[in-house]
């Protein structure tokens, strides 16, 4: 059996979804690889690249009203990170193989023989395309309740790396905005390829690609997580280098006075400088050389009657003979 061709009927498909399509060419073009309309353009000339768009927007809705409703208490970026778990990459893809929605793409060779059919971002662009194509044929409850029926069935919800709700938090609080995502798609080869950037006001934070545009926005959050990470250190490590340099001035108006720092810079004891002003401020120049007063009254004295001494013996020839002395005295007394 050729590859390329679903194994399911559509109409199967139809019962499943709980849709019966007025317009069954729009099932047909939602489940319709963009491989698949170029190898075969007569069978399904139209791929399902516009209705995947018009799904996501859709999509964007449903869990954003579904949110308001059901967390009437809950904060903008707590919905966010929410409605980010609903419709990743991860939880589209778990709802198409709930579905068995890989059984019914219209696939290209190369795509349907490498394993297409169970390929997630393939999956998932594939279940966000349905959910166009039953809104332009059933209308908004018809795609609220295909979605959320499905959703609501899921064991428990199935989450990915959520950089689009961390970045989310991390700029409300840094900046208080919201980020924003300028999304677009650019053909590769076969396989379109979307590149987002996101923005913070009017700073792009990061750029991300993907095989879709979610994939895309997640990429564009994870690397602006890395720079807001990398601008935090750098800022951090700029703080840290400018810290000490006050630290050597906060001492500088405790200082007692002036005259204190030059005798530190000069060499010179303060505390002994203080007792030499003191001393001279009393006129004792000798007590600066001799600093302890006891020993010098005790040297003093000595030194005198030494002198008087040496004096002493140039009279003494006069007073001895006088009074009948024959030698000096040698006696203090």
């Amino acid at each position: 059996m050729d590859p390329q061709v679903p194994t399911g009927r559509l109409e199967e498909l139809e019962e499943k979804i709980g849709v019966a399509f007025g317009d069954p060419a729009l099932l047909r073009e939602a489940l319709t690889h963009s491989s698949f309309a170029n190898e075969s353009p007569q069978i399904s000339p139209r791929d399902n690249e516009r209705l995947e768009y018009l799904g996501d927007a859709v999509l964007q809705l449903i869990t954003a009203e579904y949110l308001f409703k059901l967390r009437p208490g809950s904060k903008e970026g707590e919905m966010t990170q929410l409605r980010s778990a609903m419709v990743n990459t991860n939880t589209l893809a778990a709802l198409a193989e709930e579905l068995g929605l890989g059984d019914y793409l219209f696939l290209g060779k190369g795509i349907a023989k490498g394993g297409g059919r169970g390929l997630k971002s393939l999956l998932a662009n594939a279940f966000e395309a349905v959910l166009g194509a039953i809104f332009l044929d059933a209308g908004y409850d018809a795609a609220y309740h295909y979605y959320l029926d499905r959703f609501r069935s899921l064991p428990e919800p199935v989450l990915d790396e959520n950089f689009k709700g961390r970045l989310q938090q991390v700029v409300q609080e840094r900046f208080g905005l919201t980020p924003y995502y300028d999304s677009a798609g650019a053909r590769g080869g076969r396989q379109r390829e979307y590149t987002a950037v996101v923005y913070a006001g009017a700073d792009p934070l990061g750029t991300g690609h993907g095989a879709t545009k979610q994939a895309a926005e997640q990429e564009a959050a994870r690397s602006a997580l890395s720079e807001l990470d990398r601008r935090a250190a750098s800022s951090k490590g700029v703080r840290q280098r400018r810290r000490p340099a006050p630290e050597p001035e906060a001492p500088e108006p405790q200082a007692p006075e002036p005259q204190a720092a030059m005798d530190t810079e000069s060499g010179v004891d303060s505390t002994a400088l203080d007792k030499a002003v003191a001393l001279a401020e009393h006129g004792t120049s000798e007590v600066l050389a001799e600093p302890e007063p006891k020993p010098r009254r005790r040297s003093r004295r000595p030194r005198q009657q030494a002198d008087q001494s040496a004096a002493t013996p140039q009279a003494e020839p006069a007073w001895g003979a006088e009074h009948e002395f024959t030698e000096a005295p040698t006696g203090g007394n």
